[in-house]
C-alpha cells in the first residue's frame, strides 16, 4: 500500500503536558483543545519536499488499477495534535489532526502500551508513505486493534479500532509527536487493511457517533495563525457541531464534490478570482489540514503570479514579492457556493517571523503561500486549501450531511505574518 507524507502537520510537533481539558458544552457536542509547538530543535527542517510529496500523492491517487493506495502523515514544521489516553489506565498520546487520514494509528514517539482492555482484531496494516519514484518513501507496518479512548473528564470510546506502528522506517517525527488522529471520510481507508482490502476502519467521528457521544458526525476544526511563540493552546477540535464562540455570522455550505479523486476526500467545488479577474474556473479540489500551503492548478497558479508581480525564489521555491508590490495586493477570493470568502493580502503571506523555518529563507522577505499543484486545471484535482488557509476561517467537516462549511473567526482580517 500506498501512502503519502504530510505536512501540516506544518511542523511543529506539539506536545501537551497534563491532562487534556475537554469541554463537553451539551450532551451531544464534545470539544477538545488543540496545541501546537515550533519545533527549531535541529534547525530549519524541510518540509516543502514533504508538502510536495503529499500532494503528488493525492494527486495520483485513484489513478492505479487497485485502491491501495492511501494519504497518510508525517510531520514537518509545524502540527496541531490532540492528547488522548489509550487503554485502561489510559497511557497518553499526541496525535495530530489530519482530515487526509482515515485511520487512526500510534507508536510515533511513544509505543503503545497494552492493557486490559487492548484486544487484538487479526487485522494489520501495512503500507508506503510518499513518493517512492522521487525516493521520498517511507515505511509503516503493524496490527489493528481494539481499545478504549480517553478524551478526558470521563469521556471514553470502547472497541475503537486503532492501528498501532510496530515497525517505522524514513520517518522523521521529532519529539512528541505520537500518531495521527484520522478524521478522512471513512471509505478512503479501503484497501489499508492487509488481509482485507475490502474493508473500512470506522473514523473516530463515527465510533463517537455510534456510541451516543455526540448527535451528529460533524467535526468543527478552528485554527490560530502560527507565530514563533512558545508552546500553548492555538486551536479547537469540536466534534458533534462546531463552537459558536470561535466564529462570526453564518457557515457558507458546499456539498462534497462527485468529481474523482477530489470526491475521495473533503473536496468541494468553487471558482476563484484575483482582484475581480477569474484565475481559477469552477472546478474540484480539496480542504486538508495536513498540507501547509495553499495549491493551484498550473495555469492558475501562472496567472496568480502574474498578476501579483511576484518571482519565483530559486531557493526556497516560493513565489517571493517586494515590500512595494506586497503594497498593492489584493485580495484572493473563493467562491463557494452562493458565498465568497477572502483571503486579505497578509493571510496569502508566509509569517515573516518563521522565514528561517524555511531552508534558504531570507530574514524580512515576503514569501507567499500559493504554490503550484504541478499539473493543469481540469483534472478533478485543481487546489489544495491547506493549514494556511484554514487557519483563518473557522472549518466544518460535515459527514452526516455530506458538506464542507467555512465561517470568519478575528483571524479571517487580522494581520499576523508581515510582523516580524
Amino acid at each position: 500500500m500506498f501512502l503519502a507524507a504530510s505536512l501540516l502537520t506544518v511542523f511543529l510537533p506539539l506536545s501537551i503536558t497534563g491532562s487534556p481539558v475537554v469541554e463537553v458544552r451539551d450532551s451531544l457536542t464534545v470539544t477538545l483543545p488543540l496545541t501546537r509547538r515550533l519545533n527549531f530543535s535541529d534547525g530549519t527542517i524541510e518540509f516543502l519536499q514533504r508538502d510536495e510529496t503529499r500532494v503528488a500523492a493525492f494527486r495520483n491517487y485513484g489513478t492505479h488499477s487497485r485502491r491501495a493506495d492511501s494519504i497518510l502523515v508525517t510531520t514537518s514544521f509545524l502540527d496541531y495534535q490532540v492528547q488522548v489516553g489509550i487503554g485502561e489506565p489510559p497511557t497518553i498520546y499526541n496525535l495530530a489532526v489530519d482530515t487526509g487520514s482515515p485511520i487512526t494509528w500510534v507508536g510515533a514517539s511513544t509505543i503503545y502500551k497494552r492493557t486490559g482492555t487492548s484486544v487484538m482484531s487479526g487485522l494489520s496494516v501495512m503500507a508506503n508513505y510518499g513518493d517512492q519514484a522521487t525516493g521520498t518513501a517511507f515505511s509503516f507496518s503493524g496490527p489493528i486493534f481494539y481499545d478504549t479512548v480517553t478524551l478526558g473528564g470521563g469521556l471514553t470510546v470502547t472497541w475503537f479500532q486503532l492501528a498501532v506502528a510496530f515497525t517505522l522506517q524514513g520517518f522523521d517525527f521529532g519529539r512528541g509527536f505520537d500518531g495521527i488522529l484520522g478524521i478522512a471520510p471513512e471509505d478512503l481507508s479501503r484497501g489499508i487493511i492487509e488481509n482485507d482490502q475490502d474493508a473500512t476502519i470506522p473514523s473516530f467521528t463515527e465510533c463517537l457517533y455510534l456510541q451516543g457521544k455526540i448527535g451528529r458526525q460533524v467535526v468543527g476544526v478552528f485554527f490560530q495563525p502560527v507565530t514563533r511563540e512558545p508552546d500553548s493552546q492555538f486551536g479547537e477540535l469540536t466534534f458533534g457541531g462546531t463552537d459558536s464562540t470561535k466564529h462570526d455570522g453564518n457557515f457558507a455550505y458546499t456539498p462534497i464534490t462527485a468529481t474523482p479523486p477530489s470526491s475521495l476526500y473533503w473536496g468541494i467545488n468553487q471558482r476563484i478570482t484575483y482582484d475581480q479577474t477569474t484565475i481559477l474556473g469552477f472546478t474540484a479540489g480539496i480542504v486538508d489540514t495536513g498540507t501547509t500551503f495553499l495549491y493551484l492548478a498550473s495555469d492558475a497558479f501562472h496567472k496568480y503570479q502574474a498578476a501579483t508581480g511576484a518571482t519565483r525564489d530559486q531557493t526556497t521555491r516560493l513565489l517571493r514579492i517586494s515590500p512595494n508590490r506586497y503594497n498593492t495586493l489584493q485580495n484572493l477570493d473563493f467562491h463557494i457556493g452562493y458565498t465568497m470568502i477572502s483571503l486579505t493580502p497578509d493571510a496569502q503571506i508566509w509569517p515573516r517571523s518563521l522565514n528561517t523555518v524555511i531552508p534558504g529563507g531570507v530574514v524580512g522577505a515576503i514569501y507567499l503561500i500559493v504554490k503550484d499543484i504541478e499539473g493543469r486545471s481540469g483534472r478533478g484535482f485543481d487546489f489544495i486549501l491547506g493549514y494556511t488557509f484554514i487557519q483563518r476561517f473557522y472549518t466544518v467537516f460535515d459527514s452526516s450531511r455530506s458538506l464542507v462549511g467555512f465561517a470568519s473567526t478575528p483571524f479571517t482580517s487580522a494581520t499576523t505574518n508581515i510582523l516580524l
